[in-house]
C-alpha cells in the first residue's frame, strides 16, 4: 500500500498576501505625513539612511545628502512627477487655449480690448483646474508625492520635508514634463499662435511689480491651504487622503479663477512654473517669464518662514 503524501491532504495552498507599495515620505500631499518614518525609531535607521525624506523635520545633513541621485526608486519617482506634468499641464493648457484669431484671445495692442478678462473663460479654467488637479493627485499622491508643480517642490523643500536630492529631480523632471506637454500642444493645435489663461500678461498694461505681487501672493495663499489641509500633520484625522487633494484642487482652482479678470492685461496667477514654461515651448517666451518662476520662489521663502516659527511637529 503507497502512503500518501502529506502535502497531498493540504489542499490547495492560499495566495500570497500582497499590499499596497507606499513608500513613506513626509512630502507627500494628501498623506498629513501619516506615512512617515519615526526617526527616534531605530528599526527604521536604515530607511532614514537611504531615504532621508521619509521622515519629518530633517537636519540638514540629510537634506544635502547627495547619496539620493544614486537611488533608482527617486530617479522613478522623478519620472512619475515627469509623466503627471505632463499629462496635467496639457489637459490643463489646452482648456484654457485661446487662438489668437478668435475674440477672445489677448490683442496686442495696449489700446485694444484685454478679452480675456471676460467672466466665462477664468470661470471655465478655474472648474476645470479644480477638478483636474485633484485627480491627478488622488492618482499620483501615494507613487511620487503628486507634486507636479515646481511650487510644491520649493515649498517642501524650504519646509524641510523633501532632501536636495529629490527637489533637484522633481523640479527637472516637472520641467521636462511641461516641456513635453507643450510641444504637444503645438503639433496638435497646428501653430504657436494661441495664448493660455495664467499665462498672460499684457506689459503695456500691467507693470512687472504688479504681476510679481498678484503671483506671488496667489501662491502663497496655496501653499497655505496645501500645507494645512494636506500636509499638516494635526489635519491627518481631519481632512486626510480622502478630502485633501480637492481642497488643494479647489484652492488652486479659485484662485485661478478670482485673478484673471479684476486687473485689465493680466489673465490669471499661474502658479505652476512648468505648466507656462510649456506653454511657452509652444508659443514662444515672452520676457516676463521670470515672474513665474521668482514669485512661487519667494512665496516658497515666506510660506517656509512662517513654518519654522509654528511649526506642526514637537520635540518631545
Amino acid at each position: 500500500m503507497t502512503a500518501t503524501p502529506p502535502e497531498a491532504n493540504e489542499g490547495p495552498k492560499e495566495p500570497p498576501v500582497r499590499q499596497p507599495s507606499i513608500q513613506p515620505f513626509a512630502g507627500r500631499i494628501g498623506g498629513n505625513q501619516a506615512l512617515v518614518a519615526d526617526p527616534n525609531d531605530s528599526s527604521n535607521r536604515s530607511l532614514l539612511e537611504k531615504v532621508p525624506d521619509a521622515g519629518p523635520y530633517m537636519r540638514l545633513s540629510q537634506i544635502l545628502d547627495l547619496r539620493g541621485f544614486t537611488d533608482l526608486n527617486l530617479w522613478k519617482f522623478a519620472l512619475i512627477e515627469c509623466a503627471g506634468t505632463m499629462m496635467l499641464c496639457f489637459i490643463t493648457a489646452w482648456i484654457g487655449l485661446s487662438g489668437a484669431s478668435s475674440s477672445s484671445a489677448t490683442t496686442t495692442s495696449a489700446a485694444g480690448v484685454f478679452a480675456t478678462t471676460a467672466f466665462l473663460d477664468p470661470l471655465v479654467g478655474g472648474i476645470t483646474n479644480w477638478i483636474w488637479l485633484s485627480l491627478f493627485i488622488f492618482i499620483f499622491g501615494p507613487i511620487s508625492g503628486g507634486h507636479l508643480n515646481p511650487t510644491i517642490t520649493m515649498a517642501t523643500f524650504f519646509a524641510r520635508l523633501i532632501s536636495l536630492p529629490r527637489t533637484v529631480l522633481y523640479i527637472l523632471a516637472q520641467t521636462v514634463g511641461g516641456t513635453l506637454a507643450g510641444l504637444i500642444l503645438h503639433a496638435a493645435y497646428g501653430n504657436g499662435d494661441f495664448t493660455v489663461g495664467g499665462c498672460i500678461v499684457e506689459v503695456a498694461l500691467v507693470q512687472p511689480r504688479q504681476a510679481f505681487l498678484l503671483e506671488f501672493m496667489c501662491s502663497l495663499i496655496l501653499l497655505f491651504v496645501a500645507f494645512g489641509v494636506a500636509l499638516n500633520p494635526r489635519q491627518e484625522h481631519v481632512y486626510g487622503p480622502g478630502q485633501a487633494p480637492w481642497m488643494v484642487g479647489l484652492t488652486l482652482g479659485t484662485l485661478s479663477f478670482g485673478s484673471a479678470f479684476s486687473l485689465t492685461g493680466y489673465a490669471g496667477a499661474s502658479m505652476n512654473p512648468a505648466r507656462c514654461f510649456g506653454v511657452y515651448i509652444a508659443t514662444g517666451f515672452p520676457g516676463y517669464h521670470w515672474l513665474h518662476w521668482v514669485g512661487p520662489f519667494a512665496a516658497a521663502v515666506g510660506h517656509a518662514i512662517m513654518y519654522h516659527l509654528l511649526p506642526p511637529w514637537i520635540a518631545e
